[in-house]
């Protein structure tokens, strides 16, 4: 595939945060972009706002005429994560098209360039979107495609005008093993997403095959103690080739010092709060002074990031309330989130609303989530989330409740969460999950704004 015969793309499951990433790129370089997803979100709203044209039902006799056959300029890209009996999908499996995975196109545009990859079951996407920002604000410039929406950006893709580019790298179905980077970060390596790999063995060898692909000359940056042989490690309060220490809290922000072998930079302020994004920040501090980033650049550029959306964002933030929304669905992601609240807040009572995400994750990691979860004062959990899934008989949110040594723990319905927060009236909330949770995020908001 040659991107510059490319004129016509369309996107099969558009809405998910990374096709649509691709959207906006493609329609950047002037191509028309369509494309299908289920239902309609606040992010395929945007994507027709501007100017990308997008259907909800299922119907080939609803592809625009330009994409009824196929030639040199038409890419068709589709996800994983779309039902094989879609019949958009088929029409374009049976009329000749050939289909690229979203991971497919991505190697592609990246291959040319410099290219940053980071990679993690858990700190991608807020990594990935620290080192754009760095490299954005300092002046160095890069292009992006990230795994979330940016804060400071509002979007999930930049448009650089240089040779660098820093991209996300999804382990979920192997899809990273597309990019060869020339800097690679590796967040962590837990098990995940067992329903793809049978195991955590196999999950690991897939990240040691994606560090294997490393250029020549590239470098590949992990967090200390995961079981890669080579590279630069980093550690946060532990000794690392790249590390952060003195880490305190003044007036409500994280502060820290950061040293490798080269460098030193003290009395960092964060952006955001939590000590996990402390140590994405080691990392994303790494790759950029291996960008030749100046130490000042970086440092201003950190104090002026803003984040993610649902990662550890403040929904609310007074002296009488404090609500805060994180993407976490994983044992290791809660136990961060449910930690650096507990740190910045620790004269209040912390309520978590969870909603599991999968039956196979709840069903392989439900001890993981008792424990992280009883490190909240009180516990709501919402029933699983099923996403791609179908039921499996015997699990449910209550084998997590049962596993809890929490005394103040209850399952409730998702519709019956905002009455139970309007009586409540929680000081101090957190609403965790990465299935439809967020849609309860500005009812909740609302509600304690107005009680």
């Amino acid at each position: 595939m040659e991107l510059n015969n490319i004129k016509r793309v369309y996107l099969v499951g558009i809405g998910g945060i990374g096709m649509s990433g691709l959207a906006r790129y493609f329609h950047h370089l002037g191509c028309v972009v369509c494309g299908y997803d289920k239902t309609s979100t606040d992010l395929t709203n945007d994507l027709h706002n501007e100017g990308i044209q997008i259907i909800f039902d299922d119907r080939p006799d609803w592809i625009p005429y330009a994409f009824q056959t196929p030639d040199e300029g038409t890419l068709i890209i589709y996800t994983p994560a779309i039902p094989k009996d879609s019949a958009i999908l088929n029409f374009f499996k049976n009329n000749g098209f050939e289909l690229f995975k979203r991971s497919q196109v991505l190697g592609i545009i990246s291959k040319s360039m410099f290219t940053v990859a980071v990679a993690g079951t858990h700190g991608k996407t807020t990594t990935s979107t620290m080192v754009a920002h760095i490299l954005t604000d300092s002046g160095k410039d890069c292009s992006a495609f990230l795994g979330g929406l940016s804060t400071n950006y509002h979007s999930n893709v930049l448009y650089g005008k240089n040779n660098i580019v820093v991209v996300e790298a999804d382990e979920y179905d192997r899809s990273f093993l597309t990019l060869y980077p020339d800097v690679a970060i590796i967040t962590s390596m837990d098990a995940d997403h067992l329903d793809i790999y049978g195991d955590h063995a196999h999950l690991t060898d897939s990240f040691k095959m994606f560090a294997s692909q490393i250029k020549p000359g590239g470098t590949l940056i992990h967090k200390k103690g995961l079981a890669l042989d080579s590279g630069f490690t980093y550690a946060v309060e532990a000794e690392a080739d790249a590390t952060a220490s003195n880490i305190r809290i003044e007036n409500g922000d994280f502060y820290f010092d950061f040293k490798n072998s080269q460098s030193s930079i003290t009395n960092i302020k964060m952006g955001i709060a939590g000590t996990h994004n402390i140590e994405n920040a080691v990392a994303a501090i790494e790759a950029c002074l291996i960008l030749e980033v100046s130490p000042d650049a970086i440092k201003s550029a950190l104090e002026s990031f803003r984040g993610v959306h649902r990662r550890f964002e403040y929904v609310i933030k007074n002296d009488h309330q404090i609500f805060i929304d994180d993407y976490a669905h994983h044992p290791e992601e809660l136990k961060a989130a449910i930690k650096s609240v507990k740190r910045l807040y620790p004269g209040k009572k912390l309520t978590t609303i969870f909603q599991p995400h999968l039956y196979t994750r709840t069903r392989d990691f439900a001890d993981g989530f008792a424990e992280a979860l009883d490190l909240s004062d009180e516990l709501i959990i919402l029933d699983i989330y099923p996403a791609r899934e179908l039921p499996i008989e015997g699990v449910n949110a209550d084998m997590i409740l049962e596993r809890m040594k929490l005394e103040n723990k209850r399952r409730i319905s998702k519709q019956d969460v905002l009455a139970v927060i309007k009586e409540e009236k929680p000081e101090l909330l957190l609403t965790v999950g990465a299935g439809d949770i967020d849609t309860l995020v500005q009812p909740l908001k609302h509600i304690l704004e107005n009680v």
